[in-house]
């Protein structure tokens, strides 16, 4: 479904589901990043986030909000910018998203309609499908934005986790 064919019914029930989330699922690389990376000479790698997500996730925080980061990729940097803003539950180095995601759901008794997944390539597909609420950036790959409830306007890295 892509987000400009979405009809003035079905934008309504998406707008309706944000009412009974309880939990954020997201990704990190192309969602929390805009999916670049800088390369230093000395083998130094750097990503980039946006501020205005910055100060959603710790506003979601302060309101209650559960906040889960799953991430393939191992960065003690980006854990360390997370822990900052409050967020504990962020994992590095996944190989199974899928589990991590259900093992959490069912530790916190939480219902398919109270999560919301918002990822931007194929590993995350999974998860996407099995999210009462699957989200993505503008800028996702084809087949995620096909099972997305919602496609915010916005890019990864560049507002998009605050857009939601």
């Amino acid at each position: 479904m892509n987000g400009a064919t979405i009809k003035k019914n079905e934008a309504m029930n998406v707008l309706a589901g944000f009412k009974n989330i309880k939990l954020f699922v997201l990704d990190v690389d192309g969602l929390l990043t805009d999916g670049s990376l800088l390369i230093f000479e000395d083998g130094q790698q750097v990503s980039r986030m946006s501020m205005k997500d910055r100060y959603a996730l710790q506003l979601a925080v302060k309101k209650g909000y559960r906040i889960l980061v799953i991430s393939g990729a191992k960065s003690k940097a980006v854990k360390k910018r997370l822990s900052l803003l409050g967020i504990k539950d962020a994992f590095f180095g996944v190989e199974d998203k899928v589990q991590l995601m259900l093992n959490y759901i069912s530790k916190f008794r939480l219902e398919k309609e109270q999560v919301l997944y918002m990822g931007d390539d194929m590993p995350d597909l999974e998860c996407l499908k099995m999210a009462g609420l699957a989200s993505c950036p503008a800028d996702a790959v084809p087949e995620i934005k096909e099972v997305a409830h919602y496609i915010s306007p916005l890019n990864g890295g560049n507002g998009c986790v605050r857009d939601i």
